[in-house]
């Protein structure tokens, strides 16, 4: 069983930054594809960026691309997601998930998730 805790959500003007990390429990942190969705208010959950078990590969969605940068540290058990340049538009939830599975193609059936974070960007 994992246990996922995101923090670091908060109001930020346009054009700025937030730091996010996702806390996670139990071991083997390192066998876990680790993932970053959001959803905004009246909208479907959707995909933001990806990182391998490892690190060594990341994937992301086009819409923050060259914005945000997803890591992880895996001696920590946790995951980040920097974020740069933000919009009104990237206003949501922001959820951590976790799956054994790296799998670019298919980012549906997460093993665990978190509760999320509430990230509020003002125009």
């Amino acid at each position: 069983q994992v246990q996922l805790v995101e923090s670091g959500g908060g109001l930020v003007q346009a054009g700025g930054s937030l730091r996010l990390s996702c806390a996670a429990s139990g071991r083997a942190f390192s066998i876990y594809a680790m993932h970053w969705f959001r959803q905004a208010p009246g909208k479907e959950r959707e995909f933001v960026p990806a990182i391998s078990g490892r690190g060594f590969s990341t994937d992301y969605a086009d819409s923050v691309k060259g914005r945000f940068t997803i890591s992880r540290d895996n001696a920590q058990n946790q995951v980040y997601l920097q974020m740069d340049n933000l919009k009104p538009e990237d206003t949501a939830v922001y959820y951590c998930a976790a799956r054994r599975t790296w799998d670019r193609a298919d980012y549906n059936g997460m093993d665990y998730w978190g509760k999320g974070t509430l990230v509020t960007v003002s125009s």
